[in-house]
This record gives structure tokens, C-alpha cells and sequence, in this order.
């Protein structure tokens, strides 16, 4: 984000542009892409092929939904992934049947707008609280305000969310199925990343270009490494090993100068596939108190600062729909949907995904009308084309959202054709229409609800990063520190570093606030990351490139 002045006044008001070039950038897939795609694919094929044989169709909007979860937790090791997809369907089931009991109760749109506000807001909060990660709270959204608008009587919802509860126990089984193969995957992609961060930060000697932003991408890639393994469970021997090769990572953030970039790159490299765990040797004494930190804060903590981003989505999807019905579209969940999909950390990221929406969903409705010829040819290749169209959006959508907006947007238009073929034209003239009002009415719900606290937090976060390196300060200082005290210091400074830089970009991107303290960010930063060096060193946990790592770590 840019701003308008140079240099504004604490008083003042910052104006902000609005950023145009990179929205639309094209970037690299994620390297698990194929993980949800497939997923998704297996999850929904057997439900959807099952009702076709069946004649019921019109009964696929609820095993959908249940299928949908499938796209949630691949980054996460199968302990915690197990634990994730069971909120998530939980999660997905009580949106279904408040939304399914609403339509139900009323026919009332501005009530059934209402109560998707409401729920849309819920599932934002909650989604970002537990950072259960993409596609975060879009899908649940869209499954609970479409089902609003279906018809609906108390008697039916009991075998309809038996159908969902159904379908969401085999996705659970479909994201569940490759720890058979490769049960240490999740965790050994993560450790990769980290080691790949490390060497990128290493070959920038910890002062070319760009280090500043690669040494934060590598401390952020740690700490997901390090909160990956403590989801794991029993400190197996792979865990173990990899616990050591994100301490290698983690010395090479320390000391970049000091660092093998080639060899941090071969250790991510051998980490593919389900070959032996590379063998990182580590100091016999550092080695034993490879604790890890888990400082990520509780539910309830996290809670409290997403206030303004519960009122900002509350707002902008009770707007959106309102809107929708004032124009006379019969879908105003449509627009609901996209102005939910809109809200990110704050306002310019949502002004991003705001054009990225609108762009894409343009985009898809041109394709839907070029595929409606062959999804028309009979209920069979209606199903196929829904589940082209969900593989496909998965591989376009960590390219850039509205890639896989392309795909999301004929498969949604689609999906209401399960009961029955509608108008191609009105759909596609509907769709486009709650897009654009959606993204306008919600980035203005964005703009009008000002979040101050941005700058309060990051004060906190100073504060916290300044207390951690005092107290990794003090350890320094003394003749003989505990060597578990002082790797909790030292993690617990990496992580209160990771924090004040997350925290400091976010509030960045947010508008009418006071100027935030950006020097004294920077120099929090330096002498934290001084005092890391230091502490590695104190440990000793410095690399030798001149010996071999398999016996260095064989050492008594």
C-alpha cells in the first residue's frame, strides 16, 4: 500500500491509495495444490453418482456441502488434520441447520438476509480464531446462505443433515487416507519449507536486497514448522530428526553469514518422498532440549481483535443482501457470499481481494456460458462438469484468487442446477450483478467500520518482543544459564519477532488510524534478531562446515 503524503501528521487522518498493479499477478501454485483438488473430487464424485442413480439429484446441494470440508487442513500433520476436519464438519452442520430451520420458519428474504449476516460474521470470527486455514470461512458461507433460500419444512431437515452428516464422515476418510502412505508427509513438507526459507534469507548474507522480507518469510516458516511438530504428538524418532533440521533453519535465520544455503536446500530436497529424514547434528546438549514453544495465544485471546472484523462482515453481508433484494434478484445470497469472501486482515488486502472477486466471477460466468451447451446434455454431464470445475479451482486458486474464481463461479452456477435446468441467461445476468453490488457494498462496510485498535496491537506486540529479548538478555548474561531456559528464550523471541511483524504489516494496510511506530518496529526487529545470533551462538548451535553432519550427530 502507498500512501498519499510523505510524511502525515500524528493527527491527521493518513489517505490511503488503493493498490492496482500485482492484484491481478499471476504467481506460483502451492506446492500441495493437487491434495485439496483430488480431495475434493474423491469427495464429492461417490455422494453426487450415488443420488444420479438414484433419480434424486435435487438432494446433491446437502451432500455438496459435507463434501466441501474436504478442501480444509492438508497442511496439517494427520493428528491435528483429524482433529481440524471434525470441527470443520461440526461447523459445517450447525450452519446447515440454522440456516435449513430459518427457511423452514420464515419466507421472509430480509429475515433469511438477516440470519446469513449473522452466520457469515460467526463463521469469519471462528475460521480466523482457530486459523483453520483455506478456504477458510467462504465455503461455510456459501453452503449456510444457499440453503437459506431453499425450500424447506421441520420435517424434512433431519434426513437432510443425514445426508450431509453422511458425506462429511467420508470426506474425513477421503483427507484422512494418505497417512496410510505417507503418515509424516504434513510435517516433513513443513520442515522443508522452513530449510527453503533459511537458504533463500542465507544467500542474502543478511544484507542484500530483499532481506528484510526474507528473513521474516523464514521465521514464519519456522514457527509453522515448529507448531506443525508439536501437533504431532509423541516425539517419534522422525519427529526428532526433523526437529533438529528446523533448528538448523532456525541458526541459519540467526547467522545467515554463517550459513550453508546448498546444503539447507539438500536437506529440503531429501525431504521428499518417504526417504530417511536427513540426520542434522546438533550439540548433545542442545540436542536434548529441543523443546519447541507452543506461543500461539488461546481461543479467547484471539477473539477480542477481530471485533471490528466481525462487525465489518456482519454489516457488509446484511447490506449486500439488502441491496440484492432492493434490485429485484432472486439470489441474494450471491451477493452475501461475495462480500463475505471479501474481508482479509484489513482494508487494502480486502480492496485486493474486492477486484480479484469481481474480475474472476466476470471471468466464470463467460466460461459457464460456453460449458451450459454440454452441463445441459443430461443430469450426468451436469455432474461432470461440477467436478472439472472443483478440480480445477483448486489448481488455479493459489495462482491467485481470481484464478480460481474462473472455476468456483460456473461451478456454483451449476450446483443450482441439481433441481432442475435454469434460464442461462437470467443466471448469468443475476450472478454478475450480486457480484458487483456485493464487492461494493462490502468494501464500503470495510471502509466505514474503522479498526483503531491496529495500532494498539502493535504497541502490545513491541512490548511482548521487547520483554522476550530482555529476558534472553539476562540469560546471556549469566556465567552458566539453564540450557532448557534458554532454548525457551530463544524460541520464545523467534515467535514474539514472527508476531510483531505479522502484526505491524497488518495494521499497514488498514485506514484512519494514527501514524504507526514503524522506526521502532525496525529496530525491535534488529536487536531481537542480534540477540537470537547471540543466543545461538551461546548454545553453540552455530553450523561446523567442515564436518559431516551423520557423525557429528553420532557423537556420545
Amino acid at each position: 500500500m502507498s500512501s498519499a503524503t510523505p510524511a502525515p501528521t500524528p493527527a491527521s487522518l493518513p489517505a490511503r491509495r488503493l493498490p492496482l498493479a500485482g492484484v491481478l499477478r499471476v504467481g506460483r501454485p502451492s506446492d500441495i495444490w493437487f491434495k485439496p483438488a483430488l480431495s475434493v473430487v474423491a469427495a464429492i464424485a461417490p455422494p453426487s453418482l450415488i443420488l444420479l442413480a438414484l433419480g434424486r439429484l435435487d438432494l446433491a446441494m446437502y451432500t455438496m456441502a459435507a463434501s466441501l470440508c474436504a478442501l480444509y487442513a492438508h497442511s496439517r500433520p494427520y493428528a491435528a488434520r483429524a482433529r481440524a476436519l471434525v470441527w470443520v464438519v461440526l461447523g459445517m452442520l450447525g450452519g446447515l441447520a440454522v440456516a435449513l430451520v430459518a427457511a423452514s420458519l420464515t419466507r421472509s428474504a430480509v429475515a433469511l438476509v438477516t440470519v446469513g449476516a449473522l452466520l457469515a460474521a460467526a463463521q469469519k470470527v471462528l475460521c480466523d480464531a482457530t486459523r483453520v486455514g483455506p478456504p477458510g470461512n467462504v465455503v461455510l458461507t456459501f453452503v449456510s446462505s444457499a440453503s437459506l433460500f431453499a425450500p424447506q419444512t421441520l420435517a424434512q431437515i433431519p434426513g437432510h443433515l443425514a445426508l450431509a452428516a453422511g458425506t462429511g464422515v467420508w470426506a474425513w476418510l477421503v483427507c484422512m487416507a494418505p497417512a496410510l502412505v505417507r503418515p509424516h508427509g504434513p510435517e516433513r513438507r513443513a520442515t522443508a519449507a522452513a530449510l527453503k526459507a533459511a537458504a533463500a534469507y542465507a544467500r542474502t548474507g543478511g544484507t542484500g536486497e530483499g532481506h528484510a522480507r526474507a528473513r521474516a518469510a523464514g521465521y514464519a516458516a519456522v514457527q509453522a514448522a515448529w507448531q506443525a511438530l508439536l501437533s504431532t504428538g509423541a516425539r517419534s524418532r522422525t519427529r526428532r530428526a526433523l526437529e533438529r533440521l528446523v533448528v538448523r533453519a532456525e541458526v541459519a535465520l540467526a547467522a545467515p553469514t554463517e550459513a550453508d544455503a546448498d546444503r539447507l536446500r539438500a536437506w529440503a530436497g531429501a525431504l521428499r518422498g518417504t526417504g530417511p529424514v536427513p540426520q542434522a547434528g546438533l550439540p548433545r546438549a542442545a540436542a536434548d532440549e529441543l523443546l519447541g514453544v507452543d506461543a500461539a495465544r488461546g481461543l479467547w485471546a484471539r477473539l477480542g481483535p477481530l471485533t471490528p472484523l466481525a462487525v465489518r462482515t456482519a454489516l457488509g453481508c446484511a447490506l449486500a443482501g439488502y441491496a440484492s433484494l432492493a434490485l429485484g434478484i432472486g439470489r441474494p445470497h450471491w451477493a452475501l457470499v461475495t462480500a463475505a469472501s471479501l474481508y482479509q486482515a484489513n482494508v487494502t488486502l480486502t480492496w485486493s481481494r474486492a477486484v480479484q472477486r469481481v474480475v474472476g466471477n466476470v471471468v466464470g460466468v463467460l466460461v459457464f456460458a460456453a460449458v451450459v451447451p454440454l452441463a445441459h446434455l443430461g443430469q450426468a454431464a451436469l455432474v461432470l462438469c461440477c467436478l472439472a470445475f472443483s478440480f480445477g479451482a483448486e489448481l488455479l486458486i493459489s495462482r491467485n484468487y481470481w484464478l480460481g474464481s474462473i472455476c468456483v463461479t460456473p461451478m456454483a452456477l451449476l450446483i443450482t442446477e441439481f433441481a432442475g435446468y435454469q434460464k442461462p441467461g437470467e443466471l448469468m445476468t443475476e450472478r454478475v450483478v450480486d457480484t458487483v453490488v456485493g464487492a461494493l457494498v462490502g468494501f464500503v462496510a470495510a471502509v466505514a467500520v474503522t479498526n483503531r485498535r491496529a495500532g494498539d496491537r502493535v504497541e502490545r506486540a513491541l512490548a511482548a518482543a521487547d520483554r522476550a529479548r530482555e529476558r534472553a538478555a539476562r540469560l546471556l548474561a549469566e556465567p552458566d544459564p539453564d540450557a532448557a531456559v534458554l532454548e525457551a528464550a530463544r524460541r520464545g523471541l523467534a515467535v514474539a519477532l514472527v508476531e510483531l511483524r505479522a502484526t505491524a504489516d497488518a495494521a499497514a494496510g488498514e485506514w484512519w488510524q494514527r501514524d504507526l511506530p514503524q522506526e521502532r518496529v525496525v529496530l525491535a526487529e534488529q536487536s531481537g534478531h542480534r540477540t537470537l545470533a547471540a543466543t545461538a551462538r551461546r548454545q553453540g548451535l552455530l553450523p561446523d562446515r567442515g564436518k559431516d553432519t551423520e557423525t557429528e550427530d553420532a557423537r556420545p
